[in-house]
């Protein structure tokens, strides 16, 4: 199977197909996590985009049942340098191809990966158009045009990736009861939250703070999720009611909603964080945290409002990463504190929220 990878500043970069024989448009975005390929497939904050891996090799453990952040595939397709179609791990219950073409994605490998990564570290994220097929060539200007045609920024991706009703988790638990909201839940944030032996019940995004309130809480924690978080006026608009009320943390987008809640604003960064390696320093106490990162978004530290705070800030660029309220039991972090994969410096801060609860 052949395959082409076509971005909207005209370029074309062919190779070999794997996965779904299929075309997809997208935000062209790159991680540099050396694993964790499954996870990040399955992660709701993709939603929208072509994921490339800076690793040169993927697939070579295979997939299984254990590593899945959702119930299915949300990039909208996948590229490397190579695709291991043989892979060998103990776990392994498939390879990474079948699984892709299970789930009707598209990928592309036999790039020059790092010079694409390098192109959009010089030129920032851009649309893209990815496209496996066979037999006749492609028609290249087409596909340019519909790279062109999307606007990332535009699109409510958390509406696409979030659950359209209330699911309770964890009854048997006898610790505190948190509501999780999700913008685009990755599955570890509620395992670690079952782990510390809280009650959760999860909430779809577009839940008002009287549907919440409902369930009786004692503490909120406001997920991760996809997109541009100036298009989630509705989330912000809850939680800032909820924050009047409860002890609330966020983590990645959830950050960008507290922002926006208590009248901040976000920018978009111009190649996101994505990886597993990104240094962070807590501003209270000066130590540095190595943390797993996705996310294309930023808080704007200059527009938060005298009564919240900066908190953390990424080592690589300065950007915020971290805010908490002056007066009330709020805070939030931009990294993910669950880390699957990843380092498990960050995980104190679900014992933190816990203990915050009434």
């Amino acid at each position: 199977m052949k395959a082409v990878l076509v971005l909207s500043d005209g370029s074309v970069y062919y190779g070999k197909g794997f996965g779904a024989q299929a075309e997809r448009v997208g935000e062209l975005v790159f991680s540099t996590g050396m694993v964790g390929y499954q996870e990040a497939l399955t992660d709701p904050s993709y939603a929208g985009q072509i994921l490339i891996s800076t690793y040169p090799l993927v697939g070579n453990y295979g997939v299984n049942k254990d590593d899945m952040e959702s119930d299915r595939v949300h990039v909208q397709g996948y590229v490397a340098r190579e695709c291991c179609e043989k892979p060998n791990h103990r776990l392994s219950e498939k390879s990474l191809s079948d699984w892709l073409k299970e789930e009707e994605v598209p990928g592309i490998e036999g790039l020059d990966t790092r010079n694409i990564v390098r192109k959009i570290r010089s030129y920032g994220v851009m649309p893209a158009v990815i496209k496996t097929f066979s037999g006749s060539e492609v028609n290249l200007n087409e596909l340019i045009a519909k790279a062109k045609e999307l606007d990332y920024s535009s699109i409510d991706f958390v509406k696409k990736v979030t659950r359209q009703k209330f699911e309770e988790h964890g009854k048997e638990n006898k610790g505190k009861h948190i509501v999780l909201i999700d913008y685009g839940l990755k599955l570890s944030i509620l395992r670690m939250l079952l782990q510390k032996g809280v009650r959760v019940t999860i909430a779809p995004a577009t839940a008002t703070y009287e549907e919440i309130m409902k369930h009786e809480p004692d503490g909120i924690l406001a997920s991760n999720g996809p997109g541009d978080p100036k298009l989630l006026g509705y989330a912000a608009s809850t939680m800032r009611k909820l924050c009047n009320k409860l002890p609330v943390m966020g983590i990645c987008l959830g950050n960008q909603v507290l922002a926006h809640a208590f009248g901040g604003s976000t920018y978009k960064l111009k190649f996101g964080h994505r990886g597993l390696n990104h240094p962070v320093k807590d501003l209270k106490t000066g130590k540095v945290y190595i943390t797993t990162q996705n996310h294309g978004f930023a808080v704007d530290p200059k527009s938060l409002p005298k009564e919240m705070e900066v908190t953390h800030i990424n080592l690589n660029d300065g950007t915020v990463e971290g805010i908490r309220h002056k007066e009330l039991p709020v805070y939030s972090v931009q990294y993910h504190p669950e880390s699957n994969p990843g380092p498990l410096d960050s995980t104190y801060l679900f014992d933190d929220f816990i203990r915050m609860l009434k």
